[in-house]
């Protein structure tokens, strides 16, 4: 027995002996390897230990200014001081709130923006051991919750007694807080940049050294030198609250954008964004381990964003927007029905596609006026049945198509189709061949073009064959010359029009007289453009030429022109065109033509003005409530033109839909005044 003991003894003293010294191999292993590390490898780790962050921080520069064809500034950048807030990115929740209470001493602040969860956050921080009440012993103890959780019974338990504690001092503390937890690291955040007052500014300058991160910095704000006036086509930006918007942040975040930048959202302002912002100012920052900065380095000075000049002429566009308004209103007053409330007229050099002036109108009646609000957009994404001016279009496409011949004559009378209301003319008109059919508008010359490209000749109740092709035969002829398709303009959501439904035979001949089909007032004006021009199509365009930033008293240095881009070339022999320019002039200047009363007389008789009337008989649809009212029938009036007929400076076209009648002549009066304001302008630009 003892001597098993022995035995079990001398078995245990082994095995601890075995353990020491596996121990005392590994104990000797750990402190060579430490040894090895200090020696060898200690350097390095020293470097690790002190080494500093760098990271690069971006600032816009102002965004380019806007001029209009004659060198006024029509959108420029004003300048302000901001007071902003700076975080290094490690400050403790204590820390940024002894800055915004320091801050909120000097400056006064809006609390309006600040919500419940603001509150509550800063009802926490501020008053931690009452917070620390709103748990239980057993959920402080209880391990399983996490941080997060206990956070939000903590919210969830503060109740309104307890939010009241907050006065109106405090919260100027946590508006200031607020922005100041907005911003990223070592990027400026505005804490206040409206109405910052010359006392606030010097009372902040001096207190800069107790306020860390706190600075005062100049800001740049978009200003509209004239109001609203062209305002819905300039467009406009984003502020520093909206940044960059969430569908496009991906797009602009790698183009080097940050979140909170000002973009471009609208029209002109978001088209040429690319041109306008210009370049960041690049900086390194350098900072240690605690976020101090230790090296500021700039590695790019940036530039302004580049300088646009328009094609606008923003004289003539003031001009034509006051004419526009009188004539709308005064129509408005006078038998213009219930429905006319908007106007649109579009003004263009027809050969390089310059717009001179875009305009709409829409009014309304407040407290007994008639006020007057910009809806120049309307020309690019509104559309309409446009009546007789796309006569032009009608017989060019039946020359084309060997449908008629240049000089043809048919017999206007009423056409009586099989189960079809009878289609007329204003008034019968006898033989009429393709001059006189333009010159006097003669709507049956258009029935039975359309009719001939059917290969059918009239003749009392007869039945037109279904012939789905011919619509698309004259839309090819119609697209030809902008009708139907978009023009190109240098717009975001420019409208293309729409396409009446339904191939009824009777459907096709309203078509021939702009009452299927609907189109904006710019194709209008690119139709009437590539007649005056000789058959091209030009795409009308806003931008004219990108500048380098400039001052005020600097010459111009031009970085990119734009030159006229021609669409296409419309598939008619020079001498057809010629054909309808000629019918073109007799609206204007024969008696007979149907603008002739108002325009064959000084001073228009010497503007040699070339073009057509249009009336399309229409309903009006109501966007709000979804409603066509079929029962009170209206009227689009329309007249589209170009001057000096044997060499043309400007197209136009005039669109004022739903008039009640078309008695009132609104779309002539509206042409004769822009074109006194257009040859107005022109004869001051020739004396100076």
């Amino acid at each position: 027995m003892e001597r098993k003991k022995t035995k079990k003894n001398r078995t245990k003293s082994a095995r601890l002996n075995i353990i020491m010294t596996v121990v005392f191999v590994l104990f000797t292993v750990l402190v060579f390897r430490l040894a090895f590390v200090q020696l060898n490898e200690g350097e390095m780790y020293e470097k690790k230990l002190n080494s500093t962050n760098v990271k690069e921080v971006r600032y816009h520069l102002p965004r380019g200014k806007i001029y209009d064809r004659n060198n006024q500034v029509i959108v420029d950048n004003e300048a302000s001081n901001i007071i902003v807030y700076t975080k290094r990115g490690n400050e403790t929740d204590q820390e940024l709130l002894e800055v915004a209470t320091k801050l909120s001493a000097y400056i006064s602040i809006k609390t309006d923006k600040i919500t419940e969860r603001d509150m509550k956050d800063y009802w926490i921080v501020t008053r931690p051991k009452k917070a620390l009440k709103k748990l239980t012993d057993k959920e402080l103890q209880n391990q399983e919750l996490t941080n997060k959780e206990r956070y939000q019974r903590q919210l969830d338990r503060i109740g309104e007694s307890d939010l009241k504690e907050i006065g109106n001092g405090e919260k100027k503390v946590l508006a200031i807080l607020r922005e100041m937890k907005k911003g990223y690291a070592y990027t400026p955040q505005p804490i206040k940049v409206e109405h910052v007052t010359n006392q606030e500014l010097a009372r902040v300058s001096e207190a800069l050294n107790e306020i860390p991160g706190v600075d005062i910095l100049t800001d740049w704000e978009r200003t509209y030198r004239y109001g609203e006036l062209f305002r819905s086509v300039l467009g406009s930006t984003t502020s520093r609250e909206e940044g960059i918007p969430k569908e496009k942040l991906d797009g602009y975040l790698s183009k080097g954008y940050s979140r909170n930048d000002r973009v471009g959202k609208s029209q002109l302002e978001y088209q040429y964004e690319d041109v306008l912002r210009g370049s960041k100012s690049v900086t390194e920052i350098e900072t240690d381990r605690k976020g101090n900065i230790v090296r500021t380095h700039e590695v790019s000075a940036g530039e302004p964003g580049k300088d646009l000049m328009l094609t606008i002429d923003i004289g003539l566009q003031e001009k034509v927007e006051e004419i526009l308004t009188a004539e709308l209103i005064d129509a408005k007053r006078n038998g213009g029905g219930a429905f006319l409330n908007k106007a649109f007229v579009v003004m263009m050099n027809p050969v390089t596609g310059e717009v001179l002036a875009m305009v709409g109108k829409q009014i309304e009646e407040v407290n007994g006026k008639w006020v007057a609000t910009d809806y120049a957009l309307g020309t690019v994404n509104s559309s309409f049945e446009m009546g007789s001016s796309v006569k032009g279009a009608t017989v060019l496409s039946g020359y084309e198509s060997g449908a008629i011949q240049p000089g043809q004559s048919f017999l206007d009378e009423p056409i009586y189709l099989l189960s079809t209301p009878v289609k007329k003319s204003v008034r019968t008109m006898g033989m009429v061949n393709d001059l006189t059919a333009l010159k006097q508008s003669s709507n049956v010359y258009m029935f039975k073009t359309a009719m001939s490209m059917l290969g059918k000749t009239y003749y009392r109740n007869m039945k037109l064959p279904l012939d789905s092709n011919a619509f698309e035969t004259f839309r090819y002829y119609f697209n030809q010359f902008g009708l139907g398709v978009k023009t190109g303009i240098d717009l975001p959501n420019e409208a293309s029009g729409y396409r009446g439904q339904g191939g009824s035979p009777g459907y096709l001949l309203d078509f021939t007289i702009g009452q299927y089909d609907t189109y904006t007032p710019m194709q209008l004006t690119q139709y009437i453009s590539t007649i005056a021009n000789g058959g091209y199509r030009v795409q009308p365009h806003l931008l004219k030429e990108i500048r380098e930033p400039q001052m005020e008293d600097q010459d111009p240095v031009i970085f990119q022109s734009v030159s006229p881009v021609y669409l296409n070339r419309i598939d008619m022999d020079k001498q057809k065109v010629e054909r309808v320019q000629e019918g073109f002039r007799k609206v204007f200047h024969e008696q007979g033509g149907s603008a002739a009363s108002h325009f064959n007389k000084q001073p228009y008789k010497s503007y040699k003005i070339a073009g057509k009337t249009g009336t399309a008989q229409s309903f009006y649809y109501d966007p709000e409530l979804r409603k066509t009212y079929t029962d009170k029938p209206t009227n689009n009036l329309t007249l589209v033109g170009y001057a000096p007929y044997d060499n043309p400076e400007v197209a136009f076209s005039v669109v004022v839909p739903n008039a009640r009648t078309n008695s009132h002549p609104i779309s002539q009066k509206i042409g004769q005044g822009i074109m006194e304001a257009f040859f107005e302008d022109d004869d001051q630009d020739q004396h100076e």
